[in-house]
């Protein structure tokens, strides 16, 4: 399906099968010398054929077009070494860049994963049926870094580059401030809050993405176009709902440990989700990898606070309150 939303401003929607996101957003600017393509899909054929056929209705060849990839997820960059050409250029943040660049991640996730009390027996089960790792693909094509500050210029439209980590390291939107336009990727969606997880201890998203969504709230927006799902314009009160769930987020895990000390992965079973299963159990594999890493996110961030500590127990991370949470 295609909709225009602004004059030379197109939203592709690309299906994400069997995915609970249904579909990705993908944005086309389009230019007679050279358009932009914002985010494309996953590496499977449905994303492709999805993708070539709103080309087309738009009259747009790959040759002259360029690609903005928001971040890492696959749903968002896996596409794109199918559809580049020679005269291509791909422009992508740095520290997701980096990421992707050192391999093995999915390996040291499972490893995070198992430290956090997942269950060996789905760890497996786990990682063959994340989309991301069934259906991503290689950077193995030169990009071009932007960073904080840079502009790109498409036609009428000139949008600056506003690095807002959080949902990963690197995510980055697109922000036209004449049009007061924000293509916001996974940084702030509507019906959805942007799954905010940890699988390392290197850094605290929780933290960063509160702070990416203090800037974007100083910026003039008054249309937010996003990833997925419903195209916004209460730019503000979105954030503010947003910092609303992570601080709802935060006092739940607080009350869950009042019980005793757990893992995340027991943590996770008992936070609520937005998901239709009688228990915790019947949860389908994915769902539970995305419910543990957003609830190792939120212990990392709630540590950080020194509200809660860690201790290592026959190669587990066990979290407890401090005694004066008690």
């Amino acid at each position: 399906m295609i909709e225009e939303i602004l004059p030379d401003i197109y939203k592709i929607e690309i299906p994400l099968p069997g995915n609970p996101l249904k579909a990705i957003n993908s944005y086309v600017i389009r230019d007679s010398v050279r358009s932009l393509i914002i985010d494309t899909g996953l590496n499977r054929k449905e994303c492709m054929d999805a993708m070539h056929t709103g080309l087309r209705k738009l009259g747009l060849k790959l040759r002259d077009a360029d690609f903005f990839i928001t971040h890492l997820h696959a749903d968002h960059f896996a596409l794109v070494p199918s559809l580049v050409t020679n005269t291509s250029r791909v422009y992508f943040n740095q520290p997701d860049a980096q990421r992707h660049a050192r391999g093995g991640v999915w390996y040291e996730m499972v490893a995070a994963a198992r430290m956090h009390g997942f269950p060996e027996r789905e760890l497996q089960s786990a990682l063959r049926n994340h989309p991301g790792y069934r259906y991503g693909a290689r950077l193995d094509m030169p990009l071009s870094i932007v960073n904080q500050g840079d502009t790109i210029e498409i036609g009428r439209y000139r949008f600056l580059c506003i690095e807002t980590p959080g949902h990963t390291r690197g995510h980055m939107c697109l922000f036209e401030p004449d049009k007061r336009i924000l293509f916001s990727g996974d940084h702030i969606l509507g019906d959805i809050t942007p799954n905010i997880q940890s699988w390392s201890d290197d850094w605290n998203p929780v933290r960063e993405y509160l702070l990416s969504l203090d800037k974007v709230y100083e910026l003039d927006v008054e249309l937010v176009l996003p990833g997925h799902r419903a195209i916004l314009t209460n730019c503000r009160q979105r954030i503010q709902e947003l910092k609303h769930h992570h601080r709802k987020r935060a006092e739940e895990v607080l009350l869950i440990l009042e019980k005793g000390p757990e893992n995340a992965f027991q943590v996770a079973s008992q936070m609520s989700w937005d998901i239709i299963c009688e228990s915790w159990d019947l949860f389908p594999v994915s769902q539970k990898w995305f419910a543990t890493g957003e609830a190792i996110a939120h212990l990392i961030y709630l540590e950080e606070k020194d509200l809660i500590y860690r201790k290592r127990a026959e190669g587990k991370a066990i979290y407890s309150l401090h005694i004066t949470q008690i």
